[in-house]
């Protein structure tokens, strides 16, 4: 029997640390990260214990690992992980299980020793092909460190291979990222996962612009660059299946398909969010008040609270009705369902949003057909726009 989506559980576990000692970590040197890793894997470690008492049995069928910069764990302790979620959680055979790395972390060997330990999806944060833009955002790597570890990998026999890159910054021009592209599509991987840079609040980068010290990024630039992406991707074989990723054919990401469809999911470690059992969580963001509430974690809460969580919300069907709808329409290539979206909400959802839809749909930007509803091309260039008339 082929298990659905909605009939099993998705891990997502947070590895907090960074390479880069960013605030987020709240440490000042490599050896004060290194001293509290092996306190954060014992917490975890007892957190999955915690969760699976109260798991109603549904299997797990894909793991994510990410952060932070997850690669920074040794096999040793990857492996300690490994054996607890396999006593707690009934994984299938099938399980897709991803780890989020940095290109500099990855050797043959340790590439070598993971693949043995179960792991068979690797995302590597490559970014960009341009030197300058690696400095600009504190990468410890080059294209050559990127080019090899996709070597070792292949060598490692991981043939689900996700590469992350970066559109939209300052300093890059369209022959940058044509070059970069064009590296992308030499590699011969799977999956190309790319963002547009958002400038957050509070972060140096911000800062700097504010400033004028760095150059202000260029939307008009940035949809261009969209658009060249999603023209040479589908040329070299990607389906775009989502705004943000490209796979071959049948090599999507089974754990974001997950979210986007907005089933369950348990978020594991400092910093993760989780959604199962009509609740949406929040795991402590400080890895040391994480470690601290899962000393001696003896009181029975419901799943799937634990006592690392900082905060849980019962999720509305108003509330869960926007989320779907929110998620689904990021999936380009399968949009959202309208029966089962009916089937899940008792309500259609072209009955539900008459007016909104019908307008984007005749501004080019939706497509409406008696099955599904999905973004057009051109309204993929304004997905938030459409989306917030629908939510």
């Amino acid at each position: 029997m082929t298990i659905q989506p909605k009939d099993y559980l998705s891990l997502y576990i947070h590895i907090p640390f960074c390479e880069t000692m960013c605030s987020y970590c709240a440490f000042n040197t490599y050896t004060e990260l290194e001293a509290i890793i092996p306190q954060f894997v014992e917490a975890l470690i007892k957190e999955i214990h915690f969760v699976g008492a109260s798991n109603p049995e549904l299997p797990v069928g894909t793991i994510f690992f990410g952060g932070g910069t997850p690669s920074l764990l040794s096999v040793k302790q990857y492996k300690s992980i490994f054996d607890t979620l396999r006593d707690i959680f009934r994984i299938v055979n099938s399980a897709e299980i991803s780890l989020e790395s940095n290109p500099n972390d990855l050797t043959l060997e340790y590439l070598q020793d993971l693949r043995k330990i179960g792991f068979n999806r690797l995302s590597i944060g490559m970014q960009s092909a341009n030197q300058q833009i690696l400095t600009l955002f504190n990468r410890n790597h080059n294209i050559e460190t990127v080019l090899q570890a996709i070597t070792d990998a292949k060598k490692a026999r991981f043939d689900n291979l996700s590469i992350d890159i970066i559109f939209g910054t300052p300093y890059q021009t369209l022959k940058d990222w044509e070059h970069t592209l064009n590296i992308v599509i030499d590699l011969g991987i799977q999956n190309v996962s790319s963002y547009n840079l958002i400038l957050e609040g509070g972060t140096p980068l911000k800062a700097k612009i504010a400033q004028g010290t760095i150059p202000t990024p260029d939307d008009d630039l940035a949809a261009d660059m969209y658009d060249l992406m999603t023209e040479k991707l589908n040329k070299a074989g990607f389906e775009q299946y989502e705004i943000s990723n490209w796979a071959k054919p049948s090599f999507e990401s089974l754990h974001n398909m997950q979210y986007w469809r907005n089933h369950q999911y348990l978020g594991l470690g400092s910093g993760a969010h989780g959604y199962a059992k009509g609740v949406r969580y929040i795991v402590m963001r400080s890895p040391q008040k994480y470690i601290n509430a899962l000393k001696s974690p003896n009181k029975k809460l419901d799943f799937p609270r634990t006592p690392a969580v900082s905060k849980a919300i019962h999720v509305t069907r108003n509330d869960e009705i926007s989320e779907t709808i929110m998620m689904g329409l990021r999936m380009v290539k399968e949009g959202i369902q309208r029966q089962i979206f009916q089937k899940r909400f008792d309500i259609d959802i072209v009955d539900l949003h008459t007016e909104a839809i019908k307008k984007h749909q005749d501004y080019g930007l939706l497509y409406v057909d008696d099955n599904v509803i999905r973004l057009t091309k051109a309204g993929r260039l304004l997905s938030n726009a459409v989306i917030r008339d629908l939510i």
